[in-house]
């Protein structure tokens, strides 16, 4: 199997940067900073035509946890529904329930809505109960990929659990190892886990063009400045492809 290396972005700016700096796949969400939420469908459809890799869509309504109202449910189906039409390679999604578990009946109404498109559970399942359980009812559900750090914060540290899953999953489900994966952790990642694929964002933050700037008042997150904006770093994805592409030719994997 070959490595692949998804990169999270939230612009038309970092898309460009990733494909061209050798991402295999694209996850496109927005609001980064606070871990992604739902982007516009004017930027999905505008980064489809910017790019000609798989573009993932992540849609989550909110920051915050996983456990959605009535009407966040409903505003998902019909995001799914705008992603089928759209065009996009896949939706990453997830929910659960107050105790803990997937939330398995809203779930199978998730997976009906997207058909066809390639389904990725997102990071919910660092915030479940039961890694194990919750596994197997994505394999259930119809899942194709896991994104997952190994419930831990980052996925070196939950590199342990990620090779208990890995070995569960038996070729049943994809584990997409993400959350603090970069060029130099990856070999290790790889070979405690034997998982091949990868999910970083590489982003950096870089002045805006603004040449008149108002201090001190903070138009969000107090830490964030309004002055500076989060793009990929083309550098940092071309080393984390040169690394997947190293263990491809030592492992005898097949090119991209």
């Amino acid at each position: 199997m070959a490595y692949t290396l998804e990169i999270c972005v939230d612009s038309v700016e970092s898309a460009r940067r990733a494909a061209a700096a050798g991402a295999n796949r694209l996850e496109l969400c927005a609001d980064l900073l606070v871990g992604g939420t739902s982007p516009s469908p004017f930027l999905v459809r505008q980064v489809l035509q910017t790019v000609n890799i798989p573009v993932n869509v992540l849609l989550r309504p909110r920051f915050g946890d996983f456990c959605f109202t009535d009407e966040e449910k409903a505003i998902l189906l019909q995001e799914i529904d705008a992603c089928n039409r759209l065009g996009v390679n896949g939706v990453v999604i997830g929910a659960l329930q107050p105790d803990g578990n997937l939330d398995v009946t809203f779930l199978r109404q998730c997976m009906e809505h997207a058909g066809r498109l390639h389904k990725t559970l997102h990071r919910c399942f660092d915030m479940s109960r039961d890694a194990a359980n919750t596994l197997e009812q994505a394999i259930e559900l119809g899942f194709d990929t896991i994104l997952t750090s190994g419930q831990e914060a980052t996925a070196l540290q939950g590199a342990p659990l990620l090779q208990q899953l890995h070995k569960q999953a038996a070729g049943r489900i994809h584990l997409l190892a993400g959350s603090g994966v970069n060029a130099e952790n990856i070999p290790i990642i790889a070979e405690q886990t034997q998982i091949h694929q990868f999910h970083l964002s590489g982003k950096r933050n870089e002045p805006g063009p603004m040449q008149y700037r108002k201090e001190g008042v903070p138009m969000g997150l107090p830490m964030a400045s309004e002055f500076e904006r989060q793009y990929t770093n083309p550098a940092a994805v071309a080393a984390a492809r040169a690394v997947l592409d190293n263990l491809e030719v030592n492992s005898g994997c097949s090119k991209r």
